[in-house]
């Protein structure tokens, strides 16, 4: 039987030495790109919302675009929604669906924002990935296609899943404080 220790330490060597692996393409100048697109919104043509390249190239930071547009990853332990801990909803920077709650995220130690599960099961999309020689499962969101990381079989209980999220494909609505009030997004 696994303990919760035993897993985030797992969970841990692996974000270790992924993380390794893109600090070394970093150092030589290069940008992490490889996700397989195969099965995406945007590979099939049938995402519920699109956005033209150069209005989100106005819209979102050079991080995020690169993140959410080009499948690229951030430094970890760089991303601003690394350690937020307030309660509140995690939606997407592009399109703003909802796709983590709060009460989900916990610290997997790895430098990325980490849920153990979706607000619903149609909120994101997963994808097989086989760049970088490893065989992972990618996450896009199912309403407009944005990268937002990658999800694992090393997560604590109820789902036993882990999903690895870039903090720049994420906005954070905190929960408000009057009862009955729904967060409120602006894109």
């Amino acid at each position: 039987m696994f303990t919760l220790r035993s897993l985030v330490s797992a969970g841990r060597i692996a974000c270790y030495a992924r993380s390794r692996l893109l600090e070394k393409s970093w150092q030589q100048g290069q940008v992490y790109l490889g996700a397989s697109t195969f099965g995406t919104c945007k590979q099939l043509g049938n995402c519920k919302m699109s956005f033209d390249k150069e209005e989100l190239k106005k819209r979102l930071t050079p991080i995020q675009y690169e993140v959410t547009q080009e499948k690229g990853t951030e430094k970890p332990f760089t991303g601003e929604l690394n350690d937020e801990m307030r309660e509140g909803m995690y939606k997407c920077v592009v399109c703003g669906a909802q796709l983590f709650k709060s009460e989900t995220k916990f610290d997997a130690g790895c430098g990325w924002p980490s849920f153990y599960d979706q607000v619903d099961e149609a909120a994101v999309t997963m994808t097989e990935d086989n760049s970088y020689g490893m065989v992972r499962t990618e996450t896009t969101c199912a309403k407009c296609g944005a990268h937002l990381g990658h999800v694992f079989d090393d997560g604590p209980k109820p789902t036993g899943q882990r999903y690895c999220i870039n903090s720049a494909s994420l906005k954070f609505d905190p929960k408000s404080s009057k009862k009955g009030e729904e967060p409120k997004s602006e894109l």
